[in-house]
């Protein structure tokens, strides 16, 4: 091959490399342009109705300023159990799924995760409304925060899963090695090792959760004052958007997308989060 024939080919193969960095950015653009056309028309709609009074106001009557403060404060009351129930239970398929050898429990718990978390958030809510709402005799927020623990789980489950398969083998190998029983290997150091993908997968999982509304309308119902009971009625920022954007009054309609301006920003901070901390060095 001439020397011409080498810088063609050399000039052929930018050429080629510049067109499919160029179509790779054009396809970036179109997948995130929708995402930040949702953010900015959010944005728009809501900041006339974003101020101080709507954290600390209770929701009012049409015609009168209100806010959403008893709705926030359910909404992080009800995820906040929500994540305590499923943190445990998530994790711990997870570590089962990473350090066992039965193949056919593996196989059987990662078809249930897999199924349980296809299945649509109203049938969770159904699911909670017939196994604690009827038996107990009122809606709470109680119910909400397992019916949100269910639809959390799958989510950290396998992403548990995923993290603790990378921790090398030979850290395992070198626990035992010292005497370590397999407890003590997982705890203090497969865990340890994975907690930033954990962290990761369980901030993920409560993102999901926050937004959650169809499982709240058959557990929590919503309050319009302050819960007096975490197993009473008790209101959160999904159900009142629900109920202010249906509504036919021009200014519930205007909190109600501030309510939903305050849920993108608790998620996007929690998504910005998860994504700082799995990329913090181990």
């Amino acid at each position: 091959m001439t020397s011409m024939d080498m810088t063609k080919a050399v000039h052929w193969r930018k050429t080629k490399n510049r067109i499919f960095f160029g179509i790779i950015v054009i396809l970036t653009v179109v997948c995130v342009l929708p995402l930040f056309m949702i953010l900015g028309y959010v944005v728009y709609r809501a900041l006339p109705g974003f101020s101080m009074g709507f954290f600390t106001r209770l929701p009012a009557p049409t015609g009168i300023p209100g806010g959403m403060a008893n709705a926030i404060v359910g909404t992080l009351e009800i995820v906040a159990v929500a994540s305590i129930i499923s943190l445990p239970f998530g994790l711990g398929a997870g570590l089962f799924l990473s350090e066992t050898r039965a193949v056919k429990i593996q196989s059987f718990i990662r078809f249930l995760t897999d199924v349980l978390s296809g299945t649509p958030s109203i049938v969770i809510g159904l699911l909670a409304y017939a196994l604690i709402v009827a038996p107990m005799g009122n809606f709470s927020g109680f119910a909400g925060s397992i019916a949100l623990a269910i639809l959390m789980i799958p989510t950290i489950a396998r992403t548990s899963e995923q993290v603790l398969r990378l921790v090398p083998v030979s850290l395992r190998e070198a626990a035992l090695a010292l005497g370590a029983t397999r407890v003590q290997v997982w705890m203090r150091v497969v865990i340890p090792t994975a907690l930033s993908g954990i962290l990761t997968g369980f901030l993920l999982a409560v993102s999901r959760a926050l937004g959650e509304t169809a499982p709240l309308l058959f557990t929590a119902l919503g309050n319009q004052f302050w819960a007096k009971s975490f197993f009473a009625p008790m209101a959160a920022l999904p159900l009142q958007v629900f109920v202010y954007a249906i509504s036919p009054y021009k200014d519930w309609q205007q909190e109600a997308w501030a309510g939903a301006l305050t849920l993108v920003l608790i998620a996007l901070v929690l998504n910005v989060l998860a994504r700082l901390i799995g990329r913090t060095k181990r």
